[in-house]
């Protein structure tokens, strides 16, 4: 394995859409969703792992779920888990993490990615990252994964690539927002314009210096901690100084900002297990094109639902077409999948009426 490969596992994320299995105290990433006997994020890890030295991999996350990791992730020391002790969304956590890395090796490249997506090609992932790492190493650029869109969805933001560019990992001209059905589909016929994926490598020296160009304050901020990363001191600086780091994405921050983003059309097949649907869309359907995870169900003139309990539990379905059923100790969800979005808000009035235990 390249001892300045270096992988920054993003695993601090509460997965809301997927209530009531994913809460607050144990959210998506730590449970085993697909009921394939391994979590969300011991896949991820075991899938960087493949290429990436394992005192070589963090694990970034909130304080919360410093011993789920641990726990979960038995080979990754407790040092290798950078904890956020405020949630500030994903560029403060990845300047840090950088600049830890930096510490370490100054000639490190790094991936950047989340914990709860699936990826089951994983000889391509990893061939598709480290095309990305070769070209990070010579030169100083910013790149990202990108998925070919297989229809109009809404629900992701896109990468625009220039189409004159002939290379494989393209010059990429814009990141765009999630779209309207209608621009989803226009995107789609113009051909240049891939699905963001949220998987990023860099070089830890393009990074960091792309923060010190475009987000200087925050640079500053964290730069001025940089003599005690990696000791015994570093978690006092970061307890005071953490919390004053600006709220804001690395899509916002930096990437929307340089002039020298690449994108690579990824070879391997994706999903990012944002919501009960797409879990859906993943697992394998029984008779009727019922999901279902760890129970034994037995329907009549239902068909197309999600369908999940604890292992072993008999689940009944009659007549409902396109549900979210989801049983788990004191909650059951039955909701219609069409309106899986709303789980969000859901919650919260679920919040507001019978108290956070809930949530």
């Amino acid at each position: 394995m390249n001892k300045n490969y270096y992988a920054v596992l993003m695993a601090g994320g509460v997965g809301s859409r997927f209530w009531p299995i994913s809460t607050r105290d144990n959210p998506k990433q730590f449970h085993d969703m697909l009921g394939t006997g391994t979590t969300l994020i011991q896949k991820t890890f075991e899938r960087l792992n493949k290429f990436i030295p394992t005192e070589n991999i963090l694990i970034l996350t909130n304080e919360r779920y410093n011993d789920l990791v641990l726990e979960q992730l038995p080979l990754v020391k407790q040092e290798q888990v950078v904890l956020e002790p405020a949630m500030r969304n994903t560029a403060p956590c990845i300047l840090y993490a950088a600049m830890k890395i930096q510490k370490m090796n100054k000639d490190a490249v790094m991936i950047v990615a989340p914990s709860d997506h699936w990826i089951e090609d994983e000889v391509a992932f990893a061939n598709d990252v480290t095309a990305c790492f070769k070209k990070c190493e010579t030169e100083d650029v910013l790149c990202t994964l990108g998925i070919k869109p297989s229809f109009p969805n809404t629900g992701f933001g896109y990468v625009e690539y220039d189409k004159a560019d002939a290379g494989r990992i393209k010059k990429v001209n814009q990141f765009r927002e999630k779209p309207d059905y209608e621009t989803a589909k226009e995107f789609l016929s113009q051909g240049n314009f891939l699905w963001n994926a949220g998987i990023f490598m860099w070089s830890v020296k393009t990074i960091v210096n792309a923060f010190k160009s475009y987000q200087p304050e925050q640079y500053q901020l964290f730069q001025d901690g940089f003599s005690v990363y990696n000791t015994t001191e570093e978690n006092k600086f970061i307890a005071t100084n953490y919390p004053k780091a600006e709220n804001i994405s690395i899509d916002y921050a930096i990437l929307e900002n340089s002039s020298s983003i690449y994108v690579l059309e990824a070879t391997f097949d994706w999903n990012d297990l944002g919501t009960w649907g797409s879990l859906y869309d993943k697992l394998d359907k029984k008779e009727n094109n019922n999901a279902i995870v760890n129970a034994k169900v037995l329907t009549q003139d239902a068909s197309g639902n999600m369908i999940r309990s604890k292992a072993g539990k008999v689940v009944v379905v009659d007549g409902l077409n396109d549900y979210i059923i989801v049983d788990k100790d004191e909650v059951l969800l039955i909701y219609p999948k069409s309106k899986e979005q709303d789980i969000k808000q859901v919650l919260n009035k679920v919040k507001d009426a019978f108290g956070d235990e809930f949530a």
